[in-house]
């Protein structure tokens, strides 16, 4: 480490949700800027690690790990700080949206949605920032969306859960804020992924979705990372407690 806390050699980051659409971006991105890359994800990532490596990552890592539950987050944090002695950038990326109607949304549901989306979050930062307190140093990134503001019915659980996200990365850039570390969120818009994909199957729905924005297109997960590369870089190390709304100008602001 420098006297800043700033690593010397290439970070360490973690990206949740990393083997496909926008967290596999991320994950690209990060190992081709240099960093030893994590990607944590529930499904088996044959390759992944390789691949990473090929674009530029001095080392990757895949993790299997649901991070809905609570043990299983806990220990992969641990593996990570035996493996890598920190982590230097954490970006919370994964994240569910089942639709439910009021009348149909379980309890089951919400609470698995709130897990995901929310409480994996808040489990990866409180098991990973100690070792970034103690460096003075570090880069959280949390995803949102910006469907919190837009007309939408069906997702009540969903746009809790991420409106939570906005109020817990306020709060913890508030804290962590003197140690050097900075917490911003990412608000994408709707994207094309593999979880989108069916969604999206049909031209027509592409040109309703992409109507309203100023840009004239759906969003791809490569637009997403140009946002990542700014927040997690030195060059962001005075922006903090933001959301980066990234989705073609549907949304003017949250």
């Amino acid at each position: 480490m420098n006297q800043q806390g700033k690593p010397k050699f290439g970070k360490v980051a973690l990206v949740t949700g990393g083997t496909q659409g926008i967290g596999l971006s991320f994950a690209e991105r990060l190992a081709a800027e240099g960093a030893t890359v994590i990607a944590v994800d529930i499904e088996p990532a044959p390759g992944l690690e390789d691949r990473l490596v090929k674009l530029g990552a001095p080392a990757a890592n895949f993790l299997q790990v649901d991070v809905s539950d609570a043990a299983q987050v806990r220990k992969c944090c641990t593996t990570i700080l035996k493996r890598h002695g920190r982590c230097d950038i954490i970006v919370n990326n994964a994240g569910i949206y089942p639709r439910a109607e009021l009348s149909e949304l379980s309890l089951d549901l919400w609470r698995r949605t709130m897990a995901i989306n929310v409480e994996s979050m808040f489990l990866f930062c409180q098991g990973l920032a100690p070792k970034m307190i103690e460096n003075r140093y570090g880069r959280i990134v949390n995803l949102s969306t910006d469907a919190l503001g837009l007309v939408i019915s069906g997702f009540s659980h969903y746009l809790a859960s991420k409106s939570a996200v906005i109020g817990f990365s306020r709060g913890l850039a508030s804290e962590l804020g003197q140690y050097g570390i900075t917490v911003n969120v990412i608000a994408p818009g709707r994207t094309r992924t593999p979880s989108t994909a069916e969604g999206f199957s049909d031209l027509q729905d592409v040109k309703i979705s992409s109507a309203a924005n100023a840009v004239k297109r759906l969003g791809e997960p490569q637009d997403m990372v140009g946002a990542l590369s700014f927040l997690t870089s030195d060059a962001a190390e005075y922006i903090t407690a933001q959301t980066l709304v990234v989705d073609g100008g549907l949304v003017r602001g949250l």
